[in-house]
């Protein structure tokens, strides 16, 4: 079947024109008649750029401004309103109604009306479960464990917004140093460079030692800009992890703790230990677990008959010269349910379900906490390990350029043991500046896998 253009309907077909809100094909794509454009993020805390930013002060601009702190804050706020609707339900509801009623009645027999009778007046009313079987008690503590895992993951909200902050320092850190022993090396070539020519011009070396001299600057120089474009990625991350633009130009200042590589007083058995009692995430997946046993209770308790109590008073008044009339009622109401379709059994069965999947949840958290906590502690053992290695590495590579560079200059040496060694010292700078970097971040993991509040929450020698 050929498609002989799009179909259109008939305004007549249409009275609300709802096809104009949707793409007039299956095979066109739809455009907004009104474009939406969401405004820029509020800030609490505005960058300075002339400041000069420590890591604290980048951690707590990120809490102010960091969308997903208020996020956070904006689902336990709303798990307490939602607390509040729930203990709603243990008090009375009152309500008064105002009516007015116009009213003419027709003969069936003779068909003659009625004069019109008016009536008017309040009417009050009360009605209070006196009794449930703990239905509404149910809820309410189902509730009030809700609230409480929602507060312990905005914690867990904020851990990981400090966890991102941390992250996005230290890497800048790490790539800002690697950009600076970028610059050493394309210097370090230029100088090869330069002698090669020299040497070339004097006849001391072949044109293949200058070619060979070029592309070693050349390669530099390609290290260099790479360095300098991951700087450019990684001060957007900072700023973003702050809530700022990525366009924000922030003023860092460089750690200024040394990487300490000596053992930590914590064993990792007290960490595993810790981890499960202080993460706020491993509490609020146990309140899901409680607030799920409840609702199991409420909803068995919500199919089991109530007691109810109903109160009525009114008045009304009639603009035919009647007297007003007044009437009362008091009333108890057992409310036995019968049958509803089999609702509350499979209520019943699809809280016991959620109750499952919570404790399931909690299980697989805890098994991943564990998991975290062994990964990043022996990262941090094998990082401490490896910046005393690389230390001495860079000691031995830089001595070894020296010496190289020395006995090209005075004609004894190759180009080719100059740039071997020229290149090895670059390459144990690298690893020194990544030993660094990954010790800072495995600290960091740690504490973020352990749930401390920042940086400096485990116990370091």
């Amino acid at each position: 079947m050929l498609l002989s253009g799009p179909m259109h309907v008939a305004a007549n077909d249409d009275p609300y024109a709802t096809h104009r809100l949707v793409a007039p094909t299956p095979y066109s794509r739809w455009q907004s008649v009104d474009a939406v454009e969401p405004p820029a993020p509020a800030l609490e805390v505005v960058a300075d750029s002339a400041a000069v930013y420590t890591l604290a002060q980048l951690t707590d601009m990120a809490l102010r401004n960091n969308p997903r702190t208020r996020q956070a804050w904006a689902v336990a706020r709303f798990e307490a309103a939602q607390y509040g609707i729930a203990h709603a339900a243990l008090m009375p509801r009152a309500d008064l109604l105002l009516n007015f009623t116009r009213a003419r009645v027709i003969s069936n027999t003779t068909g003659a009306a009625t004069t019109e009778q008016n009536r008017y007046g309040p009417n009050a009313s009360l009605s209070y479960v006196l009794y449930d079987f703990g239905a509404r008690a149910a809820e309410v503590e189902a509730q009030g464990y809700r609230v409480l895992a929602a507060n312990l993951t905005q914690n867990r909200v904020l851990q990981e917004v400090v966890f991102q902050v941390e992250q996005a320092y230290f890497r800048l850190m790490g790539v800002e140093q690697l950009v600076r022993a970028g610059t050493q090396a394309l210097k370090s070539s230029e100088a090869t460079l330069d002698a090669a020519r020299r040497r070339h011009q004097a006849g001391l070396a072949t044109i293949g030692d200058v070619f060979r001299s070029e592309t070693a600057v050349a390669q530099a120089a390609l290290n260099l800009r790479r360095a300098e474009g991951e700087v450019f990625k990684a001060k957007g991350q900072v700023a973003s992890a702050c809530g700022f633009p990525v366009t924000t130009a922030l003023r860092l200042q460089p750690w200024s703790d040394e990487p300490k590589s000596s053992q930590m007083q914590d064993t990792l058995e007290s960490m595993l230990k810790r981890a499960s009692t202080s993460r706020p995430d491993v509490a609020a997946a146990q309140s899901r677990v409680q607030a799920a046993r409840a609702a199991v209770t409420a909803a068995a308790n919500a199919g089991k008959p109530s007691l109810e109590l109903n109160l009525q008073a009114s008045r009304n008044y009639y603009t035919d010269g009647r007297h007003r009339a007044d009437g009362n009622l008091i009333g108890f109401n057992v409310r036995i349910p019968i049958f509803d379709g089999w609702r509350d059994e499979y209520s019943v069965r699809r809280a016991e379900a959620q109750a499952q999947q919570a404790e399931a949840t909690r299980d697989q958290l805890y098994v991943q906490t564990e998991l975290d906590v062994w990964q990043a502690y022996y990262d941090l053992q094998t990082a401490a390990t490896g910046i005393t290695t690389t230390a001495t590495l860079v000691q031995g590579a830089t001595q070894a350029a020296s010496v190289a560079a020395a006995r090209y200059q005075s004609g004894v040496g190759s180009l080719l043991d100059l740039l071997t060694a020229q290149a090895e010292e670059t390459n144990a700078l690298v690893q020194s500046i990544q030993s660094n970097l990954d010790w800072h971040t495995a600290l960091a993991r740690l504490n973020f896998a352990l749930g401390a509040s920042g940086y400096y929450g485990t116990t370091t020698p």
